[in-house]
């Protein structure tokens, strides 16, 4: 009865899986929670695409894709964090320019390759089911220093989201702090690209803490929601991925979406019954 659970975990490479998709979950959601917050889900989306060159030219120079994947992330958030604040223009506007300049870069670069490269479409696309030991270590190591991070200045990337003007007023360094979570957002779409690829990494940053929005106001249990969502979502995923013989990353993504999909019409459905409780005027 229990065989469908435990099949899956007499193989290296599914257990390997499963403790990078989990790690990428922690991850995502707890920086995720702050993108929400802070409305920079689009901010995701362009950095996952603009560390696309950054894998390209690693494997052109034969180097590892995490360095190259991070350099040119973390180089495109801190430029459009520069961008935004020296050039007076909207960040969406930065985002957009700078966003689709990268992701070209790498489609140009990509075409200079003569031949298909499939360890580059697993980038776009995610493989977190090839997932090796080494890469395993640099993505746990990634992850942990993320997380550290967050934990060491937890409070005033707290106090910088909801009130920057008293975060700066109170002397704490806004900008700064503001770069700094640029790069953070940065390295953990590099932590999470093998598990889903330059495509859906957004989803893995924004769906659980949105999720977690429509369920609870308090930033505490916020958080708590997302990583949980964060944790069981890839865990699902990746065992119906194994059943269905489907790809693995898409796999996690609809997951999540589904449980977002709940989380909504829970929502909705409170929301109704609160109108209709309410005394007529």
């Amino acid at each position: 009865m229990l065989a469908p659970l435990t099949e899956p975990l007499a193989y290296d490479f599914f257990l390997r899986a499963l403790v990078a998709s989990s790690m990428v979950g922690v991850v995502c959601a707890v920086i995720g929670s702050y993108m929400v917050l802070r409305g920079l889900a689009f901010m995701g989306d362009a950095l996952s695409h603009s560390a696309f060159p950054g894998v390209v030219l690693a494997y052109l120079l034969k180097g590892p894709f995490y360095i190259g994947a991070a350099v040119a992330a973390v180089a495109t958030a801190l430029a459009i964090g520069w961008v935004t604040r020296r050039g007076n223009l909207r960040g969406d506007t930065a985002i957009g320019v700078l966003f689709a300049g990268m992701f070209a870069l790498g489609i140009f670069l990509f075409s200079l390759i003569p031949n298909y490269v499939g360890d580059l479409f697993g980038f776009l696309f995610g493989e977190v089911l090839g997932i090796g030991l080494g890469d395993l270590v640099a993505l746990v190591g990634l992850a942990v220093a993320v997380l550290a991070v967050v934990a060491i200045l937890w409070k005033e990337l707290l106090y910088t989201t909801f009130d920057p003007l008293g975060a700066a007023a109170s002397g704490l360094p806004v900008a700064a702090l503001d770069y700094l979570l640029l790069a953070l957002i940065a390295v953990t779409i590099v932590v999470s690209l093998q598990a889903v690829g330059i495509i859906l990494v957004v989803a893995m940053l924004v769906t659980p803490a949105a999720t977690a929005q429509l369920l609870t106001r308090s930033f505490g249990r916020l958080l708590a929601v997302a990583v949980t969502i964060g944790v069981l979502a890839p865990m699902v995923g990746l065992y119906a991925s194994y059943w269905l013989n489907a790809a693995s990353g898409a796999t996690i993504v609809l997951v999540e979406t589904a449980i977002f999909l709940v989380a909504l019409l829970f929502r909705l459905q409170v929301g109704r019954r609160r109108e209709t409780l309410q005394p007529a005027s």
